[in-house]
């Protein structure tokens, strides 16, 4: 009975939050959506602030599954672009559960929720890093998808009217600087193939454990 209460009130609180933002979250106003009396919250979260970060994991789980759910395509540089847009189109339509989830994330669930979204990143990065079409690091494209990703979101939502067009530019303008339209390996140079071995590093069975670290640190040093 107690989690099915418990989901019952972060489902309720998630609801006031995305149609009155944060303040719409009080204790009193939960408890009466959620048909529970005032007590209960504070002996399942404790206070409100363990009730906000419950709904903080809640929206990372539920974006995660609705970016899990979208269909596979082959062209990974495609596949970034969808999960870029999803992103987006998160944080624009409920900027208080956005700034909820990324701004001040206070528990481990809440953490740990945000690694396998970031994890979810890493491995689209590391996808087109393995077909030799990544130009950087994967570790520097992350960093700048993540950065743009963010300051494109919090632009969007503060702007009094947002410039529909901002998104699809900042994402261009990140995909050509990590990316290349043709694999890597094809582009004169040490540092390109450089890029793609250390891609393929982890799934070639010809090294051993210590070997792939001195070869992944070899090929860091050429990489830009």
């Amino acid at each position: 009975m107690s989690d099915d209460t418990r989901e019952r009130i972060i489902t309720a609180a998630l609801r006031l939050l995305t149609e009155g933002g944060e303040d719409a979250v009080s204790t009193r106003s939960v408890s009466a959506a959620a048909g529970v009396q005032p007590p209960t919250i504070y002996r399942l979260f404790g206070d409100k602030q363990g009730l906000l970060d419950a709904i903080a994991t809640r929206g990372v789980l539920d974006f995660l599954e609705s970016k899990s759910a979208l269909p596979a395509v082959d062209d990974p540089v495609e596949d970034l672009r969808r999960g870029w847009d999803l992103n987006i189109e998160l944080g624009v339509a409920n900027p208080a559960l956005f700034a909820l989830m990324y701004g001040r994330p206070s528990t481990p669930s809440t953490h740990e929720a945000l690694n396998a979204g970031y994890a979810m990143l890493a491995a689209k990065v590391h996808r087109i890093a393995a077909a030799g079409r990544l130009r950087v690091p994967e570790s520097l494209a992350l960093s700048l998808i993540k950065a743009v990703g963010s300051g494109t979101t919090q632009a969007l939502i503060a702007a009094p009217e947002p410039d529909p067009s901002l998104s699809r530019v900042a994402r261009e303008a990140v995909i050509a600087a990590v990316t290349t339209d043709e694999p890597a390996g094809g582009t004169p140079g040490p540092a390109a193939a450089a890029i793609t071995l250390s891609a393929a590093l982890p799934g070639l069975d010809a090294f051993s454990a210590g070997e792939k670290s001195l070869l992944d640190e070899w090929l860091r040093r050429i990489s830009p």
